[in-house]
Formats: C-alpha cells, structure tokens, sequence
C-alpha cells in the first residue's frame, strides 16, 4: 500500500491514493443517478467525499467503520476541501490489521502500557488492605476487561473522546483523588482509590468499536453507571472484602456523577463520594478546554474558543505570569524527585 496521505496536508488540486477510516457513509440521490456521500477522517482531520454515478453503482454497500483505499482528487467546494472519489476498494481485516493505526485514529499522547504500568503501581503502593488488593488485581487482568481498556475512548465526543482516553482519563482522576487525600487524611484512601480508578469501567460496554465509536443498545438503556456495577459484581464477591467497603465502593460509583440530572443514580452522600465527583468533574472540564484551545505557546496573548453549547460558554486562555530562570529550574527539579520517589515507592 502507498505511503499515508495526511488530511491535513491536502490542498485542492492534489492527487490522492492513499487508506482512510470511512466515519460517515450516505447513499443519496441526484439527477444523475444515485452517489455516495462520505466522510474520510485520519488521525489529522476529516474531508467529504463524494462518489458519483456510474462508480457509485458498483459500490452497493459502505458503512462508518470501515477502511478504505481510495484514489481521486481534491476540490474545492463552497470554500471547503472536498475528494472526488474515482477508484475505493474496502480494505480487508488482514490488510487493516497490518496498518498503522495511530495515522488513523487520535489517541492519547501517553503510551496506554505506560499508563496501565502507572495504575497497578498506584494499587501494589495504595491498597494495603488484601481484599481491595486482590479485587483490583482481578479486574485489571480479566482477559477481556484489560484491552479493552488499553483502547477505549472515555466518551464518544465530550472529553478524552480517543484511543486510550478511558485509561487516561480513569488514572488522572485517581492521581487527583490521591492528591485530596493526602491533603484530607481522613479519608478513606483505598476505597477512594479503587472506585477512582474503575468509576467508568462501565464504558467498555457502553460504547463499541474502536474506529467509529457508538452507543450500544446495552448503554442506551442502562449506562455505564450501571453496567459498571453490574460488570464489577462478581469480583466484588470473590474479593473477600466487608459488606461496608462493598457498600461504600458501590455508592462512589452510583454517585460521582453527581446530580440524578447528570445522570449521577444517588447524590454524593459521603465525604469520598464529593472528592471523586469533583475529581471526575474537573478532569473532564479540562480535558474540554484542553480539546478547544490553543496550547501554552502557540501563538501569543488571550485566545478565546467558540461557544461551546456542552458547557454554556465561550472559553478564555489567558495571558500567563512569566516564569523565571529558577522557577523553571525548580520545576525541572521537583519532576526529576517526583519520578525517583515514583520508582522508589514502585519498589516496596
């Protein structure tokens, strides 16, 4: 197969022949004949595509999710890039197999074996409590649990809506969690841990797919809250753990959306429950941010996003405070200690 052809890097007049992700597929009719309408996306961007009559006659079926090798030209229409299709051949599950697939989905920038090693070392450090040890260990290893979670995006397009995002996700809001309960000792650190850390769990059922992302008929009438709970049952039994911690673990994961309008079945009714509400809420909202502004550096002074309609506002980044020569210094220091203690307390 020819080397990739980034959507990004396309401008009218190019020639393309290259492999992309079919996420919209639209069989649509004109005067001349029924055409297809597409949307090919890479890990870079999108582009509409457009299969016209005759050739979209030999073409009976296309749906989002597949791989395809295309050959055409791009245009441009109404001031958008558009690719006038002229050869597409469905590529087989040993041909995308074989195919790079970070040039076509957007994944996390950290390596998900990387943030999986950071999980388990956060539960060998945390969970000295034997049963919540043993639960954790047993859910993290089920063979079908386990890759799908090194894929699964953490929404379908809200936050951490990408490859690996899930896991992303699921150990930020456990890091946070971590950071409150050393600020509040009170708490009841290994429980707030594993229901930090499996909150979402439910998500690998409520959604499918890896390369187009959809609601399953499953999550459309239960959602992850549910279905989280429901998955963790059985090695919630086997564990060995107290009804109480049960109890408790189960409550964190009914609650931490919050509000029954937001889907949350019970509000937080226990000081861990608040922290792992707010932990999940404020991940998510940066993570928004995040996808809608432009990073610390690219380009200079206050930048603001569009409306965005998920959360009620437009978004500001403001102008930051100047760092010094030792500040920065500093900071390089306190991440090399921080990491020597990670692998330190990886140790124990």
């Amino acid at each position: 197969m020819t080397e990739h052809q980034k959507i990004s890097a396309m401008s009218a007049g190019d020639e393309i022949a290259s492999a992309y992700l079919v996420s919209l597929a639209s069989l649509q009719q004109s005067r001349n004949g029924p055409y297809w309408r597409l949307e090919l996306k890479d890990a870079s961007g999108a582009l509409e595509a457009k299969i016209w009559s005759p050739l979209s006659l030999s073409l009976p079926s296309l749906t989002a999710g597949q791989m395809v090798s295309v050959e055409g030209h791009v245009s441009l229409y109404r001031e958008q890039l558009q690719l006038t299709v002229e050869a597409l051949r469905v590529l087989s599950e040993e041909e995308c197999a074989a195919l790079p697939m970070e040039d076509y989905l957007v994944s996390s920038s950290r390596p998900a074996a990387d943030m999986m090693a950071d999980v388990e070392r956060l539960c060998d450090v945390v969970l000295t409590h034997k049963p919540w040890k043993k639960f954790m260990r047993s859910v993290l290893s089920d063979k079908r649990i386990r890759p799908l979670l090194m894929k699964a995006p953490a929404a379908k397009s809200v936050h951490h809506a990408y490859m690996g995002g899930l896991l992303e996700h699921m150990l930020s809001v456990a890091e946070l969690c971590m950071l409150m309960a050393d600020h509040y000792p009170e708490l009841d650190r290994q429980t707030l841990l594993a229901a930090a850390l499996l909150h979402d769990i439910g998500k690998i059922d409520e959604m499918s797919g890896v390369l187009v992302t959809e609601y399953t008929d499953e999550g459309r009438l239960l959602g992850h809250i549910v279905q989280g709970i429901v998955m963790l049952e059985p090695y919630l039994r086997k564990s060995g753990l107290e009804p109480e911690l049960v109890m408790h673990f189960k409550h964190l994961i009914a609650s931490h959306h919050g509000e029954p309008e937001f889907g949350a079945a019970r509000e937080p009714s226990t000081p861990e429950a608040f922290v792992l509400h707010y932990a999940d809420n404020i991940d998510a909202k940066l993570a928004q941010c995040r996808g809608i502004l432009p990073a610390p550096g690219e380009g200079e002074g206050m930048a603001w996003s569009p409306y965005q309609s998920l959360l009620g506002r437009s978004v500001c980044r403001p102008v930051r405070t100047p760092a010094s020569s030792a500040e920065t210094k500093a900071s390089r220091q306190d991440k090399k200690e921080s990491r020597q203690e990670e692998r330190q307390c990886s140790l124990l």
